[in-house]
């Protein structure tokens, strides 16, 4: 029997922490639910998993449906598309079965990449190995969430280009389902004989085909800090969003960005080997940040307090602290008000 390779190739960087990457593990599960419930895809269906962050490396190697577990999404900083497409045509290279003189291969793969932000690493050698070797042998469908993705490098790897947006409660089963009757369409069009690429109609309440990318925002989507515990030495990361805030004046008005909390998540130390370890000295003020979370650990009141190595750690107030980065012991104290401007800290990848 000729299978139907799909690989899923999704974004598992800081920017999706929270509902994002529940929801794309939540749609995975009713994904294989209605495959499992075909005949034509249980037949035919094999799937794969390659999660990128700031590495990229295949989670779920090809395997029939029926086998198909759905696996717990890693997270990491960095947004490393260039890796994501390496991993992925090393994976199309060792897993899809060629047709030769001899033998039927597998039908052409079909790709649902999935992102949410701008590149951290260079794509541009992956593109064009893509473009020259592999994108006549698979059909890719990439989805970006959200108006903050980088359209123009999705562009360039395929036609196929979709922009998801949630603006209403359910948007996202939708958009799960259409996935699902995506890949259920194109194994009954094989089962019927014919090898062509169908997708459903896109609704377009909260999808749209991309024909000429957005230009990208300056400002990023999110401000992403990672932290640890200073009791349980776990690690944590905070995600503000971004809102744009109207200034006014007599003489005019104009919006500018601030980052308002979204959440404070316990992390795996696998957080790390996800992570690009690249040196860069991101910064955000903290006069653009709205809130400070406790911490999702231990409890204590702040999971924003910084140590003189310019990491983060929880405290419970004015306190002498062990840095669960440096080890040293430091000692906090309240702000003078005159320096209530804020200071720098520094950022995730997102």
């Amino acid at each position: 029997m000729r299978r139907l390779p799909v690989f899923f190739v999704l974004d598992c960087s800081e920017s999706m922490v929270g509902d994002h990457l529940r929801q794309m593990e939540d749609g995975f599960q009713a994904v294989v639910r209605t495959l499992r419930g075909d005949p034509h895809a249980l037949e035919t269906v094999h799937l794969s998993v390659i999660a990128f962050a700031g590495v990229a490396n295949t989670i779920v190697p090809l395997i029939e449906v029926f086998s198909f577990y759905p696996p717990k999404l890693p997270l990491g900083g960095g947004t490393s598309l260039g890796a994501a497409l390496d991993a992925l045509m090393a994976e199309i290279d060792r897993s899809v079965v060629k047709t030769t003189p001899n033998q039927k291969g597998d039908w052409k793969p079909l790709v649902y990449l999935f992102t949410d932000g701008h590149p951290t690493d260079d794509p541009g050698p992956a593109i064009a190995r893509w473009n020259s070797h592999y994108a006549r042998r698979a059909s890719l469908i990439a989805v970006g969430i959200g108006k903050d993705t980088d359209f123009s490098v999705l562009k360039r790897l395929t036609e196929n280009v979709i922009l998801f947006e949630e603006t209403r409660e359910g948007d996202f089963s939708r958009f799960v389902n259409w996935i699902s009757a995506s890949v259920v369409a194109q194994s009954k069009s094989l089962g019927e004989g014919l090898d062509t690429q169908t997708l459903p109609d896109l609704d377009e309440r909260f999808m749209k085909v991309v024909k000429d990318p957005p230009p990208a925002l300056a400002d990023a989507a999110c401000v992403t800090l990672v932290g640890r515990c200073q009791k349980t030495r776990k690690p944590y990361l905070i995600k503000y969003e971004r809102e744009l805030q109207d200034v006014a004046t007599l003489d005019f008005k104009f919006e500018v960005p601030i980052y308002r909390l979204a959440g404070c998540y316990p992390l795996d130390e696998d957080y790390f080997a996800w992570s690009d370890t690249r040196a860069v000295d991101l910064k955000v003020n903290t006069s653009d940040l709205i809130g400070a979370p406790g911490c999702p650990h231990c409890g204590n009141a702040t999971a924003f307090a910084v140590c003189g190595c310019g990491k983060l750690l929880c405290i419970n107030g004015p306190e002498e602290a062990t840095c669960p980065w440096c080890e040293k012991q430091v000692t906090f104290t309240p702000r003078p008000a005159s320096e209530d401007d804020g200071f720098d800290v520094r950022r995730g990848r997102g």
